[in-house]
């Protein structure tokens, strides 16, 4: 499977699903003042979303979970528990929420997908780190679906 990875603002890809970098989806998201991308999620699409993801309850570290896309332009969004309850990214959960992540767009056929850099910002990790365990877990990947990976940058 062949991905790519530009500069840009995630909401503003060509593309069927994007995923949010989540938390373990414990405490409720309404006490949460959600950052990054989250934060333009909810800005941006308003809180249905996270209304739906909230319905789930607790998320296992590294799992994904679909819901609508709010008032966005996309078929879905999927939440991944990036990172531990102590705000942190581990390679175990960037891993797992690539493979998890990927696993449901391959079983709903989408066509495409777009992911941040899951466990830089919140997850207190470096871009560079984010990237290159994200890449590790794309390049085991076999899809047919378009994926892009985006790293910030505001215009």
């Amino acid at each position: 499977m062949e991905y790519t990875i530009v500069y840009g603002d995630i909401l503003e890809q060509n593309v069927e699903v994007i995923v949010n970098s989540w938390n373990r989806n414990i405490i409720p998201w309404w006490l949460l003042l959600p950052q990054g991308v989250s934060g333009a999620i909810k800005k941006k699409g308003g809180c249905q979303p996270f209304k739906e993801v909230a319905k789930f309850g607790a998320i296992t570290l590294g799992e994904a979970r679909v819901t609508s896309a709010g008032k966005l332009p996309f078929k879905a969004i999927i939440h991944v528990a990036g990172i531990n309850m102590l705000r942190f990214a581990t390679k175990y959960s960037v891993t797992q929420s690539v493979k998890n992540v990927m696993e449901i767009v391959n079983k709903k056929n989408y066509s495409s997908v777009v992911f941040p850099l899951i466990g830089a910002g919140s997850g207190n990790r470096s871009e560079e780190w984010s990237l290159n365990i994200m890449k590790g877990e794309l390049d085991k990947v076999e899809s047919k679906a378009k994926v892009i990976v985006v790293r910030y940058s505001a215009r």
